[in-house]
């Protein structure tokens, strides 16, 4: 639902029922398929700490709804927002009318340069500020606190499924940060 979310707003208003339909068929499948598929095998995106998936859900699913939207524009939708131009069609509308190809053509490199210029942004502020905040603060736990996990990082465990604070008997980390606030360990 997210990345069908994401991919149809930039086409708010300006595509057809049919085109919002294909959209939405793509993005459920394309999305998917980068983070199932491509990811696992990709060396770079491997190198990547994407837990919520941001990068296929947002980028590639705004991404595609943003060139989608470059090819299904309906000329006389775009009226509605932009007036009379005959700058903004989508490009199977401009092949429907072969006297606008190189509207069309022109709005695929509109869109084309709207997804570059917020890939940049979003680059060069990532960039920035993880930088800033890497002088302050390690951005990544180190490798015995991601063994150890949330007790580590907390003082708590974020599920204690053995009862109310009860640890596992396997649990090998006795002490916590937050040892007055945790019950107590029950023996039977």
């Amino acid at each position: 639902m997210i990345t069908g979310l994401v991919c149809i707003t930039p086409a708010a208003g300006v595509v057809e029922g049919w085109a919002a339909v294909i959209m939405g068929l793509c993005s459920g499948s394309i999305p998917w398929t980068t983070m199932m598929v491509i990811h696992k095998h990709s060396e770079i995106l491997q190198k990547v700490d994407d837990t919520m998936a941001v990068l296929h859900t947002h980028a590639i699913a705004g991404s595609l709804g943003g060139i989608l939207t470059g090819l299904f524009a309906k000329p006389n939708l775009n009226k509605l927002f932009f007036g009379d131009s005959a700058h903004y069609i989508g490009l199977f509308y401009g092949f429907d009318d072969k006297s606008r190809i190189g509207s069309g053509v022109r709005q695929m490199g509109v869109q084309f340069a709207g997804i570059m210029f917020v890939v940049f942004v979003n680059v060069l502020t990532t960039t920035i500020i993880c930088l800033s905040i890497q002088m302050v603060v390690p951005l990544r736990m180190s490798d015995e606190d991601m063994e150890i996990g949330d007790d580590a990082a907390h003082g708590e465990e974020a599920y204690a499924i053995w009862g109310s604070g009860d640890r596992h008997e396997n649990y090998f980390y006795p002490s916590s940060v937050n040892a007055a606030f945790e019950l107590p360990v029950t023996t039977n």
